[in-house]
């Protein structure tokens, strides 16, 4: 089974090809340019570059929210695009849970976490058993302060932060605990080989989507609708 992933939900863009758990080809930029501009041209070139025809792709992969709303819809816009002509299945992908798949570490909890802005991060915990991460929350929005709190009661277990929040709670709490790693730079941002292998996964679960179902995964209403509800609301005063 040939993967083709992407990733635009953060500053970081990356896609990649998966073939039958081998990683042919990922190309990453964390250089915040517009993903409108980088993505496709990193999909036409790792295409060539891995002598691979879109018509060869049997899943097309995209880690689907949350994350930045502007950069989701990018993201799966490109692969609804490209299934629809094609008629081929799409995985929906936890921007979190991807993060848990790029973790080489075999015990321990990968604290996955995004700067939702606010003071509040997207978050997802899971436990690590021989690599394989296995879910210990949904992915929910919450603040620095519920996030310590709560692993303040898992000390006895090392607790990995990964994501674009993962610095942000290393500074605001991480230090204060012995058992909180920051985990290093080229595994900390979420990659497009996470969202492919847990793409793997769906598919072996059948639980891939067609083109017209793939929609983006959002915790919070966009910004511009809640400044329209508000707005609404002052006026109905």
């Amino acid at each position: 089974m040939k993967i083709l992933a992407l990733d635009t939900t953060a500053s970081p863009v990356s896609a990649a090809i998966l073939n039958d758990g081998f990683l042919e080809g990922e190309f990453f930029l964390n250089i915040k340019t517009t993903h409108s501009q980088t993505l496709m041209p990193l999909v036409d070139n790792i295409l060539k570059m891995t002598n691979t025809a879109v018509q060869d792709i049997d899943v097309f992969a995209v880690n689907a929210g949350p994350g930045s709303f502007t950069g989701v819809r990018i993201g799966v816009a490109s692969v609804k695009g490209m299934t629809m002509p094609l008629g081929k299945p799409c995985a929906s992908v936890s921007t979190l849970e991807a993060m848990a798949y790029m973790m080489p570490y075999n015990d321990g909890i990968v604290c996955a976490v995004m700067d939702a802005r606010c003071s509040q991060v997207y978050n997802a915990l899971f436990s690590l058993s021989e690599g394989t991460p296995e879910r210990l929350t949904m992915d929910r929005a919450l603040s620095i302060g519920e996030l310590e709190e709560e692993l303040a009661e898992m000390t006895d277990k090392t607790v990995y932060l990964v994501g674009d929040g993962a610095q942000i709670c290393y500074t605001a709490f991480g230090e204060r605990y012995d058992n909180i790693q920051l985990t290093p730079m080229n595994i900390r941002y979420q990659h497009a080989y996470g969202t492919a292998r847990a793409a793997e996964v769906l598919a072996k679960e059948n639980k891939l989507c067609s083109s017209a179902e793939l929609m983006p995964l959002y915790l919070r209403i966009p910004q511009a609708e809640r400044e329209l509800k508000a707005r609404q609301q002052k006026e109905n005063k």
